[in-house]
């Protein structure tokens, strides 16, 4: 009976979605207008070439969350003071945790730095302040959170992208819908990819055949590196202000203050603060 519910969900998708894909699915800031519009948005995700198993998988049930709108509309943690941020960040016993973690991947990393040009500490900064090493990754659900910055109108264009990447992330078999958790703007895995990063840059480094940003280090790790090789990371470069690869930390995140606290980071785990 479920499995030929299923069929016949599937198949209304299936026929509405030449004509949703056709209009991409409109934006509101009514709540009430919120179960519209995701019908719609899953018939232009199968117009785009998901597969309707993969939307129904996903997005069924998904419903409308108001704390993502309060958290999207209050973000000030960026706005602080250097010194303010970067003791937070920063602090001694993540440096002490990070340089243990440098010791205990020192392979991992190496084999990275020869592959991508990224030396360790940089990654290892960076997997600290994102999630502390994985242990603040989020458990809030990506799909509902990109599905109600999608459907809200302040940057609707965006979130859409990032809601049909992750959909994109469940087809080719890299997270299943269920596992598809992080924080609440949909940032997913240790060293909170968007889900367009997702797919652009995160890859198999542990060779399970899956890019597993959740679970795995060493795909985390390679990854990273993988992104900030593709935004121009020079091998055996400075990672200081005003350095070229100090740019490329600001594409990783534009906050002046977290590319300073990255660069920070790494100097404390080589003894250079």
């Amino acid at each position: 009976m479920i499995r030929s519910k299923l069929r016949m969900l599937i198949a209304t998708l299936v026929l509405t979605a030449g004509a949703a894909g056709a209009n991409a699915a409109t934006c509101s800031n009514n709540p009430a207008d919120f179960p519209t519009w995701l019908e719609s948005f899953k018939g232009e995700a199968i117009a785009n070439g998901i597969s309707p198993r993969v939307v129904q998988a996903a997005l069924s049930g998904v419903t409308y969350d108001a704390r993502v709108i309060k958290l999207d509309r209050n973000q000030k943690h960026f706005k602080q003071p250097f010194s303010v941020y970067s003791a937070r960040v920063v602090s001694a016993g993540r440096v002490a945790r990070g340089k243990k973690l440098m010791a205990q991947y020192a392979n991992v990393l190496a084999r990275i730095e020869k592959q991508f040009g990224v030396p360790g500490p940089i990654l290892i900064a960076i997997w600290g302040m994102e999630t502390d090493f994985g242990a603040g990754s989020g458990n809030m659900s990506t799909f509902r959170s990109l599905a109600t910055l999608a459907f809200d109108c302040r940057r609707t264009d965006f979130f859409q992208e990032q809601l049909m990447d992750a959909l994109k992330i469940v087809q080719r078999g890299d997270l299943a819908p269920g596992d598809m958790k992080g924080a609440w703007a949909g940032e997913i895995g240790q060293t909170q990819f968007m889900a367009s990063s997702y797919v652009r840059f995160a890859i198999d480094f542990d060779g399970n055949g899956h890019a597993d940003l959740r679970h795995s280090p060493a795909d985390v790790l390679a990854s990273t590196a993988n992104y900030l090789k593709g935004y121009g990371w020079q091998r055996g470069g400075s990672w200081e202000e005003g350095s070229a690869n100090f740019n490329v930390l600001r594409q990783w995140n534009k906050a002046e203050v977290y590319a300073k606290s990255a660069a920070l980071f790494a100097d404390k785990l080589v003894g250079k603060q």
